[in-house]
């Protein structure tokens, strides 16, 4: 992770979010890749201090008129929630670029 992303997730003046698509797709896509399950990921998260983030109906709304830079469901509700709640989304992923978002390299 890039020194400025975790500066920023380290710092307490910060809310840190995750969104509930993140371990979603952890879940899915993880035992493909080779990833193992964490047994208590709510536990971890609570202990860093990250609020979890639910898929509201709003954040739905974006994607219907999204252009299709990114054609992965996750990334593109990540970005819709982002757009709708004014958050900056840490990622390595240079696709989300494209959208007008606030993005935080993690690399």
């Amino acid at each position: 992770m890039s020194v400025r992303a975790r500066k920023a997730i380290e710092d307490a003046a910060n809310d840190v979010l995750v969104s509930v698509v993140s371990p979603w797709e952890l879940a899915i896509k993880g035992p493909r890749e080779g990833l193992e399950p964490t047994d208590d990921l709510e536990l971890l998260l609570r202990r860093a201090r990250f609020e979890l983030l639910p898929i509201l109906l709003r954040h739905t709304e974006p994607v219907e008129t999204m252009p299709l830079h990114h054609r992965d469901p996750f990334d593109r509700i990540l970005v819709a929630q982002a757009i709708v709640d004014g958050l900056t989304i840490v990622t390595a992923d240079r696709k989300l670029t494209k959208y007008q978002v606030s993005l935080l390299p993690a690399k």
